[in-house]
């Protein structure tokens, strides 16, 4: 179980890097005006997220296979399920945010994108906190 664990915290990390980075490339792409630049900021984008999406899966599917292996039991273990179902939410939202800018359509700022960089952030913070100290 503890090499399963090892592999999760490898891949969560991995998934990760790809969760703060692809919100950059965003702030990037929606402050450029020539269009070669927006086109390999384009290009970087679909590359990252389809780099980091089989990332993301390892990382769920073997927190489910702990999960399985060790028992869904704790509040803390409940709150870091909901905040990984709403990382979920947020790569996939990413993914709509990427095909928009590949499109030409994104209507945000890119201001509001780093705002939007943050969020992983402040997730990961959160879900270390709950696994480290348990406290609930």
């Amino acid at each position: 179980m503890l090499t399963l664990k090892a592999f999760h915290i490898v891949f969560v990390v991995s998934w990760f890097a790809g969760l703060f980075y692809l919100p950059r490339l965003f702030v990037n792409h929606a402050m450029v005006e020539d269009a070669a630049t927006r086109d390999r900021l384009a290009m970087m984008e679909m590359k990252l997220y389809r780099f980091m999406t089989p990332l993301g899966i390892l990382a769920v599917g073997l927190g489910l296979w702990l999960w399985f292996g060790y028992g869904f039991a704790g509040g803390w273990l409940h709150a870091k399920t909901l905040l990984v179902v709403f990382l979920i939410a947020y790569h996939l939202y990413c993914g709509r945010l990427m095909r928009a800018f590949a499109e030409g359509r994104n209507t945000r700022s890119h201001v509001w994108y780093r705002y939007f960089n943050e969020i992983p952030v402040l997730v990961l913070f959160v879900v270390v906190f709950l696994v480290v100290l348990k406290p609930f």
